[in-house]
C-alpha cells in the first residue's frame, strides 16, 4: 500500500493529491493544445471544490496562480491571465510606513486634527460654518467621553483655535455648543432605559 507520507510533499496541500496528480499528468502532455485542455478541466475541478469562493474578485485569476503553483511554473501553456512569478512568490510586501507624527490630543484623534485641517482650507460660507460647528461639537463630545466630566465651551473652543493654528477662532457667545447634560444623558442611556422609557410612554 502507498501512504501519503511516501509521496511527495503537496505544494498546495487544500487541494489534495488527486489534483496534484492531475497537475503533474498535465505536464507529460506532449500537444500543446491537449495540453491546455487538460489544464482548463482541472480549473474547473478546482474551482467546483470551493464554489462559496466564486464571487471573490479575481477568482479565476487565483485559481491559474495556483495551478501554476503546483505545476512549479513548467507548464507550457498559453495563460488567460499574467500569473505569478516563481520569483515573487515568497517575497514580503513592501513594509508600510507608520505615522509617527504627534497627535497633539489623544482624545480627539488623528482625524478630527485632519478635518480641522479641510475646514481652514475651505471658504468662508455656510458650509465652512456648518463644519466648525459640527467638529467643534465632536471635540466636545470626544472630550467627556474620555474625561467623564463637564467641560467648559471655553476649553474646546481654545483647542480649536490651537489645533486650526489660530486660523479658527470662536466667539463663545455666538457659537452655543451642545450642552454637558445632553451629552452625559447620550452617553448613560442604556438598552434598558430605552425599554424603560417606551415602556412609560405606552403608559
Amino acid at each position: 500500500m502507498d501512504y501519503n507520507t511516501n509521496e511527495k510533499r503537496l505544494v498546495l496541500p487544500e487541494y489534495g493529491r488527486n489534483i496534484q496528480n492531475m497537475v503533474d499528468y498535465c505536464l507529460t502532455i506532449q500537444d500543446r493544445e491537449e495540453r491546455k485542455k487538460c489544464a482548463n478541466t482541472i480549473i474547473n475541478i478546482m474551482g467546483n471544490m470551493f464554489p462559496h469562493l466564486r464571487d471573490v474578485n479575481d477568482f479565476k485569476h487565483i485559481l491559474w496562480d495556483h495551478l501554476a503553483i503546483m505545476a512549479d511554473f513548467k507548464l507550457d501553456i498559453d495563460y488567460p491571465y499574467e500569473i505569478i512569478e516563481k520569483e515573487n512568490l515568497h517575497t514580503r510586501p513592501p513594509r508600510i510606513p507608520y505615522n509617527s507624527s504627534r497627535i497633539r490630543y489623544r482624545h480627539y484623534g488623528r482625524t478630527l486634527e485632519m478635518m480641522i485641517q479641510k475646514a481652514v482650507e475651505l471658504e468662508d460660507g455656510e458650509e465652512r460654518d456648518a463644519l466648525i460647528r459640527l467638529l467643534a461639537n465632536h471635540m466636545k463630545k470626544s472630550f467627556m467621553a474620555w474625561n467623564k466630566e463637564s467641560v467648559d465651551d471655553r476649553k474646546i473652543l481654545s483647542d480649536l483655535a490651537e489645533l486650526s493654528e489660530g486660523k479658527i477662532t470662536l466667539n463663545e457667545e455666538s457659537y452655543k455648543l451642545i450642552e454637558n447634560r445632553d451629552i452625559l444623558n447620550r452617553n448613560n442611556v442604556t438598552p434598558n432605559n430605552n425599554k424603560k422609557n417606551y415602556a412609560r410612554k405606552g403608559r
